[in-house]
Parts: C-alpha cells; structure tokens; sequence
C-alpha cells in the first residue's frame, strides 16, 4: 500500500479542499487498508486502496458542507512567494509565469463541483482508465466518460472567462 500513499493523498486533498483533513483521510483510509488488507483478493491494489480513500472523504462529515476554508497565507492571491521565485533554470520569469499557471489550474478545477472534480483528478492527475476511475466510483464506465467531458468543458470555460 505505501507505494500508493502519494495518489491517495492527492485524491484525499482534491476532494477535501484542505490538507489537515486529507491527510486525516489518507490515515484513515491506511488503517481501513490495512485492517482489511488479508481479505484483499483483487488485482490492483491501487484502485482498491483510492476506492476507499473515497469512502472515508465522502464519509467525512466536512466534505462538500458549504464550509470554505481560506488558507491565512492566501490573502494576497497575486503576491510571489519565496518558492516560486526561487529557480534552478534559466529562466526565471518563465518559471515564474509557469507557476502562476498551475496556480491558476489548480484553483479552476477546485472550484468544480465534487462529482466532476474526482473523475478528473483520477483520470488526468492519476493517469488512472476509465475503467479503473468506474470501479472506484462505482458509476458505469459511460457516466465517467460524460462526467469527464464535462468537467473539460467546464474548465475550458472557466480558463476562456479568467483571460478574458
């Protein structure tokens, strides 16, 4: 299971919008995997462990409750923290520019409601199939297509409104 703790945590951040909570997940989860570990009789342990990350968030009682949390460090949305202006490459401003945009992609697909949110994060993040995204959450493999779609579309436009 170890070797799957940075995908579960991924998973745990993007459907919990706060890292002390995904975190709490993720731990949760490894002691549910573990627990459960010797019952275990499928063949890819990763899709198993992601599956009940899933569970624990959604079993959470602050996922998706219409509380925001707002990191205290965040107040100045444009400012450049020290990290991103420190670089190893040549460029400087394009590192930089780089990081603002992964900012911003991060805050766009954030802002997507739950349900497109998580296929997208597995699908693109994860690099998991369709067929392996349709397993963990338990929807026909033709709905993770549809919901994929539209969460493309939606964070295409949502990009076209921030650059306009």
């Amino acid at each position: 299971m170890l070797p799957h703790l940075d995908a579960a945590y991924n998973l745990a951040r993007w459907l919990m919008r706060d890292a002390s909570a995904a975190e709490d997940v993720v731990q949760e989860a490894m002691l549910r995997a573990l627990t459960y570990f010797g019952s275990f009789r499928g063949v890819n342990p990763r899709a198993w462990l992601l599956q009940i990350v899933r569970n624990v968030a959604y079993s959470s009682a602050s996922i998706e409750r219409g509380v925001e949390f707002v990191a205290i460090a965040d107040t100045a949305a444009e400012s450049a923290t020290a990290g991103e202006l420190v670089s190893s490459a040549d460029d400087p401003e394009g590192m930089l520019m780089k990081a603002r945009g992964a900012k911003q992609v991060r805050a766009l697909i954030a802002a997507l409601p739950v349900e497109l949110r998580e296929p997208l994060v597995l699908r693109e993040l994860e690099e998991l199939s369709y067929k392996e995204i349709a397993e963990i959450i338990r929807i026909p493999i033709g709905t993770v297509m549809s919901r994929l779609f539209r969460a493309r579309r939606l964070l295409a436009q949502a990009a076209a409104g921030a650059a306009t």
